[in-house]
């Protein structure tokens, strides 16, 4: 098990862990944490901590030098560096980001041109993309976007190097968000398997196991958003 909770089980919804710091902003940071800090368009979660005479409601996740800072929503007691404290994370809100998250990859799937942008939120979420003109027949991207999902294809992940990126650039979609890096070693997520494959890309965030779990999706508005970029939103409505 690594200190990030949520990349080894995303379905993890409460685990123990110890305090190992505080940041100057007022956040707790973990040895192992649940949450997953905002990054690469996802928000960070959310949720609560417990322990032994206290609790504190966590609003969100960030990125800070010590790691992930759990930040919560109103200043308050924070338990001490060195208490254990037991995670629970908002599930159903998380779990509404991995399947907008994972739909997001279809929809680059479904539209394959540069992606410029992006935002993962629980019932609505976007993409921007380098296109000219707004796409013309939307009926037809929208079924093959549920055609995939109803494909009930395996999400899966890997690990490659710095180096293998670098020698693979095809790899990268997103052109305004670095993969992440820094540890040598780069996550991509793959949907489909073999002859199945669909979509291999780098992405450090949270994904559901199989599309079918996404449910019915549905194209929203084209927005534009400058003379080479489209602004696509995507719906979750249940």
């Amino acid at each position: 098990m690594s200190g990030a909770l949520y990349l080894d089980d995303p379905y993890l919804a409460e685990a123990p862990a110890r305090v190992v710091a505080h940041t100057p902003e007022g956040g707790v940071v973990l040895d192992r944490c649940l949450f997953y800090a905002t990054g690469g368009g996802q928000p960070g979660d959310s949720g609560r901590l417990d322990w032994a005479g206290g609790k504190m409601v966590v609003a969100t996740a960030l990125k800070a030098e010590a790691g992930t800072a759990l930040v919560p929503g109103a200043p308050q007691p924070l338990p001490s560096v060195g208490v254990e404290v037991m995670q629970h994370l908002d599930w159903e809100r998380r779990h509404r980001h991995m399947r907008m998250h994972t739909a997001l990859h279809l929809l680059s799937v479904v539209i394959p041109l540069p992606v410029t942008g992006g935002q993962v939120g629980e019932t609505r979420s976007r993409l921007d993309f380098d296109m000219p003109e707004a796409p013309e027949d939307r009926e037809t991207l929208e079924a093959y976007l549920n055609l995939l999902v109803e494909r009930d294809l395996r999400v899966s992940e890997d690990w490659i190097t710095d180096a293998d990126l670098d020698a693979n650039p095809g790899l990268v979609k997103t052109m305004s968000v670095a993969p992440p890096r820094g540890a040598g070693r780069v996550r991509l997520i793959r949907i489909g398997q073999g002859e199945d494959q669909v979509d291999l890309q780098p992405c450090g965030g949270t994904h559901v196991a199989r599309t079918g779990e996404i449910g019915a999706l549905r194209l929203g508005k084209v927005e534009k958003k400058g003379r080479q970029n489209r602004r696509v939103y995507l719906h979750l409505d249940d």
